[in-house]
């Protein structure tokens, strides 16, 4: 290791270069306001890496409004069906007719992580992938900074006007961030999967099981995400290939409704449940957006839109502060994004009541209740017209 000297001093240093950091940054660029993003991986390694395509038509706004949207318009697929199965059977809803009839579009993260990164780049932002946030400092003062560290070993300090943490639940901001959290541990844990398979349908199917949930998330033409609840001990490995279609083909009924369509499995994981909501999610002059300000469970597809929409939020605040001299917005960041928060949280954790068999000492009356809320949303106009305003909006 040793000490280098970075004289450089930008208006926004963003932590993490995800969808919530790229946004922001991108944006920021566009208003001609210098920003440096600092990203522990490589280039690579976030243009690979794969995560929830869903985005919500808000979401999709934010993108063209601010010309970030160019794959998206010509890979994007619009999605507008789920699809449920119990033990009583089999209901679809077309959530395009409903409440607000408004869809999802289809793209999977990496590819707009790729486009992100390219226009940010050619915006004339600075992209430092491969650098580790070691340390924040001087939060409340004029010039807050951070010490980052190199591949090779090389620690810079990086000065800026304002920061905004980025970089996940477990990132830097995320750890230097005092501030009061609700929290919900679900003792759920998903093994996800990444199949090389065209789905069985076209359609998201939630299998509601006693053995467990499963899901089946198309993410293109070729490819197929599932996700099997297991045991929060599991080790992916473990999970045999044969285990892994017995157990899928069980809980989502395949041999009543269609056999799944095997294929090499190219990626697995364990994904555990857990929802944190913090408030506020600004402190001095660090700013937090995407996971490091709320982390979410997957249930509901929200983490991606969550963070596009505070990162539009975000970005407007500070154009209006180092552009305008205004700190209005900036002062009211959490205000203005907590409740959104709050309302994914609250449809998320409703899903997971819908989709997960009870557990505990009440967990037959649960089961009834369960059966009662899916029943309610096969066949209640109002109920399904709520679930398709929640489910596709924030």
């Amino acid at each position: 290791m040793h000490v280098g000297r970075d004289d450089r001093i930008a208006e926004v240093l963003i932590l993490g270069a995800g969808p919530a950091g790229l946004v922001l940054g991108n944006i920021l660029q566009g208003a001609g306001i210098d920003s440096v993003i600092l990203e522990r991986g490589s280039r690579a390694h976030i243009e690979q890496r794969a995560r929830a395509g869903f985005l919500a038509p808000e979401s999709v706004a934010v993108l063209g409004e601010y010309g970030l949207d160019g794959g998206l318009r010509t890979r994007g697929r619009t999605h507008d069906s789920c699809e449920f199965r119990t033990a009583a059977g089999r209901f679809e809803l077309s959530y395009g007719g409903l409440g607000r009839r408004e869809v999802h579009t289809v793209y999977p993260q990496q590819d707009l992580v790729t486009d992100l990164v390219a226009e940010y780049l050619r915006r004339g932002g600075e992209l430092r992938c491969e650098t580790t946030a070691l340390r924040l400092g001087d939060l409340h003062g004029d010039r807050p900074w951070v010490l980052s560290r190199t591949l090779e070993g090389v620690e810079n300090p990086l000065g800026a006007s304002y920061v905004a943490g980025c970089d996940g639940a477990r990132g830097l901001a995320r750890k230097t961030f005092a501030a009061p959290s609700s929290t919900c541990e679900y003792d759920i844990t998903w093994l996800a999967l990444l199949v090389q398979a065209p789905p069985t349908t076209d359609t998201v199917v939630y299998g509601v099981h006693r053995d467990g949930f499963a899901g089946q998330m198309p993410r293109g033409p070729e490819v197929t995400r599932y996700y099997l609840q297991c045991d929060p001990h599991d080790d992916p490995l473990h999970w045999s290939e044969q285990r892994i279609w017995n157990s899928l083909a069980t809980r989502l009924d395949a041999g009543r409704y269609g056999s799944l369509r095997a294929g090499p499995i190219f990626e697995r994981g364990l994904v555990r449940l857990r929802s944190e909501i913090l408030d506020p999610i600004q402190q001095g002059r660090l700013f937090l957006a995407g996971d490091a300000a709320s982390s979410i469970s997957p249930s509901a597809a929200k983490g991606a839109n969550l963070a596009i929409l505070g990162a539009r939020s975000l970005a407007r605040a500070l154009i209006a502060a180092l552009r305008g001299g205004d700190t209005t917005a900036l002062q009211r960041y959490s205000a203005e994004c907590v409740p959104r928060i709050r309302r994914a949280h609250e449809f998320s954790h409703w899903m997971i009541n819908l989709l997960h068999p009870p557990a505990g000492p009440n967990h037959a009356f649960e089961r009834d209740m369960q059966q009662a809320r899916l029943h309610s949303l096969a066949t209640s106009r109002t109920h399904q017209d709520f679930f398709a305003e929640n489910y596709v909006g924030i």
